[in-house]
């Protein structure tokens, strides 16, 4: 109500307050940071009255109720969740376990633990159940009762998975991950794990179809959740991506690995007041503060919000407990800088690496160098892929160039997808496919040198990239009847076509006559072989005229073996005509 120009109260100028599930949320986050219990219960239970059937409503009353020793009463909220809310949240046998070995009654502690060990697909608590297992072990004085373990089908193979994942090496990590998917459907840690490595290389529709089919088993899973708001936004649909993040952002998880996560999810989304309040969360758990990046992810979140002093006490953190690194004393610079210039707010990547055109810079001391730095160091490697999908051309085509340096399999098989994506520049798709037959090129000759006798593998993975005219005088080069046995053949076709190209890019002319072409290029590779054969034989072989061989082939020859043999019988221009 306002008060009018005499004194009084209009009672119709009232000013509605919309009451949400969202509204008493933030009542009973304010009153949590006051440590207000009591009134933060009393606005989580308003808020599960107008959201009955969201199970996270439940989950935070019965969090406070667990918090404030009313294990009773948490333990009912979890019961009913199970039974009337969502059954797939089988943690919520986790959180009764703890509660009943608070109320020492370790029989029933052990028959909830038994059955999270069983129910669970994920096993995020895991570790803490083996734990708390030991525990009730010991208060028992018996051995546990035996149970099958969920979540334990395929992890050695799953935690290998990981790795790979945390190493950079997503195409080795896809074909473990859809092994294990395979044999395990309801793994559902794995077929999250397989989306974000669909996502890191870019496969965004594949990535987005795995999230649905583990929602689709989950619906209340928070880490297919969080993907799948960022999926969200990478594709542009805001109206979904808000309406998931809406409700994510009245989530406050039990586990500090999902407050990790959520806090990450936040943080790209672009949600920093609340990524700060949960990374700082995140600095109270033992497990998590001695991480120097920990440190780096909440001087990000104070940054992007407006917080400079608390992002600077976060980056010196960073700096002592990582002395070794450069990225706090980057950023520190970045800041000081800033208030000097008294500009506007520096917006600050999550990732702990510098942004990519500090990192080629700081990499770029040498090529050697950069080549080892990208191969050891998962996040590097990580961001040129990144770079590759969603930067300005300029860096795109920096980043095709810095590959072919590194050039192993992860690499090539970054810019064979980098191909399939449509809307890139010609121009960058000429330069990857470049890139890739160089690489092949130089795999073949290292090979050849180290082999030299061993038959040459037919290697055409690149092929189906090129234009359509490259493959053709390629295949019409290889049909030709005079190759008889020779082994080498058609390697020494792909070697010799891929160095022309490679060597004329971008200045490429237009390939429109490929029978000519094809004959010039099975003519030359003849001579090198030392065969007996004359522009007219290739000629006749191919349809063509004797002088469009001998052009073509002069073409070639002139790009890529300018100086003349010391043998004339490999020597293409002996002849005349």
């Amino acid at each position: 109500m306002s008060e009018n120009h005499n004194g009084s109260y209009d009672p119709h100028n009232v000013i509605p307050i919309e009451m949400t599930a969202n509204f008493f949320f933030d009542r009973a986050v304010r009153a949590l940071d006051r440590y207000q219990y009591d009134k933060a219960l009393k606005y989580f239970r308003k808020a599960v009255e107008y959201e009955p059937d969201n199970p996270v409503n439940h989950c935070n009353m019965a969090g406070i109720l667990s918090e404030t020793g009313d294990y009773t009463a948490s333990n009912e909220v979890l019961r009913h969740i199970l039974e009337q809310v969502d059954p797939s949240m089988t943690e919520c046998y986790f959180y009764m376990a703890n509660n009943y070995a608070n109320m020492e009654q370790y029989e029933k502690a052990e028959e909830a633990l038994i059955t999270y060990l069983e129910e669970d697909p994920n096993g995020q608590f895991l570790d803490e159940a083996e734990e708390m297992m030991e525990l009730l072990q010991h208060e028992l004085s018996r051995p546990a009762k035996p149970s099958r373990i969920k979540s334990r089908e395929g992890m050695v193979e799953h935690e290998r998975a990981r790795e790979l994942l945390e190493e950079g090496k997503f195409a080795q990590a896809v074909k473990l991950l859809e092994e294990i998917v395979s044999e395990h459907p309801d793994f559902l840690a794995a077929r999250n794990n397989l989306a974000l490595a669909y996502y890191y290389m870019g496969r965004f529709d594949t990535a987005k179809r795995t999230i649905g089919d583990v929602l689709e088993q989950e619906p209340g899973n928070l880490h297919g959740l969080c993907n799948l708001a960022i999926f969200y936004q990478h594709e542009g649909n805001t109206q979904m991506r808000d309406k998931l993040m809406d409700m994510l952002s009245v989530t406050v998880p039990f586990h500090m690995e999902h407050v990790f996560k959520l806090a990450t999810t936040m943080g790209i989304l672009g949600q920093h007041e609340i990524a700060y309040r949960h990374f700082r969360r995140l600095l109270t758990d033992e497990g998590f503060n001695g991480d120097p990046s920990l440190y780096h992810y909440t001087a990000a979140a104070a940054s992007n919000s407006g917080r400079y002093e608390a992002a600077e006490k976060y980056w010196r953190q960073a700096a002592k407990l990582d002395p070794e690194s450069v990225i706090p004393p980057f950023y520190l610079m970045q800041l000081q800088q800033m208030r000097k210039m008294g500009s506007d707010q520096i917006k600050v990547s999550y990732h702990y690496h510098l942004p990519f055109d500090e990192q080629l810079k700081h990499l770029e001391l040498d090529g050697e160098r950069l080549t080892q730095e990208a191969r050891q160091n998962p996040l590097i490697r990580s961001s040129f892929f990144w770079a590759l999908r969603h930067g300005d051309p300029q860096t795109k085509l920096q980043v095709i160039r810095t590959l072919e340096l590194i050039a192993d399999e992860e690499v090539r098989h970054a810019l064979l997808s980098f191909l399939q994506e449509p809307g890139e520049p010609p121009e960058l798709k000429h330069a990857a496919r470049l890139a890739l037959q160089q690489m092949e090129t130089a795999a073949s000759r290292l090979q050849e040198r180290s082999e030299e006798r061993e038959p040459a593998v037919r290697s055409r993975e690149v092929l189906p990239d090129w234009l359509p005219e490259w493959k053709e005088v390629l295949v019409k080069a290889a049909e030709n009847k005079e190759k008889g046995t020779d082994p080498y053949w058609e390697k020494e076709l792909e070697h010799l076509w891929s160095d022309y190209l490679s060597r004329q890019y971008p200045n490429i002319p237009n390939i429109r006559n490929t029978e000519g072409w094809a004959a010039a290029l099975a003519y030359l590779v003849a001579k090198r072989r030392g065969r007996a054969v004359t522009y007219q034989q290739a000629a006749a072989q191919y349809g063509v005229s004797p002088s469009t061989v001998s052009r073509y082939a002069r073409q070639i020859h002139n790009v890529c073996d300018p100086e003349p043999s010391s043998d004339d019988r490999f020597h293409p221009f002996t002849e005349k005509i």
